[in-house]
């Protein structure tokens, strides 16, 4: 029995060593819990991060707002017939230069007036 009260109380084998799945070694075994301990200013703290990037993100949202209206959207800024009118004018394109000979040919202009300049008298 004086065997058993001597291996008791030094133990020498590993499984003896851990207690409740830490070493005796470590100085505090609810290190990673003592959080809690503060746990109302822990979770102020969180609360406060949370309405911070909340702020954050209303004042990004309110910024690209702002940048959105000071761009000329054409679908969103003109009026609703503006756009087809936009539309045909996508569609017209500039002749290989037939039609100016045509327009020149019928013309009664002048080909050989002096050009017009504002302001100039002649």
């Amino acid at each position: 029995s004086d065997l058993a009260s001597t291996t008791a109380s030094s133990p020498k084998s590993k499984e003896d060593q851990v207690v409740n799945g830490h070493d005796e070694k470590e100085n505090n075994p609810f290190a990673e819990y003592m959080w809690m301990e503060n746990e109302e200013d822990f979770n102020r703290q969180v609360e406060e991060e949370l309405q911070e990037q909340e702020f954050l993100d209303r004042c990004f949202q309110e910024m690209l707002e702002e940048e959105d209206q000071d761009w000329f959207i054409p679908s969103r800024d003109l009026p609703q017939g503006m756009g087809q009118l936009q539309q045909q004018l996508n569609g017209l394109s500039v002749g290989d230069g037939h039609a100016s000979e045509d327009i020149l040919s019928k013309s009664n202009l002048n080909p050989d007036a002096k050009e017009f300049v504002p302001g100039v008298k002649y």
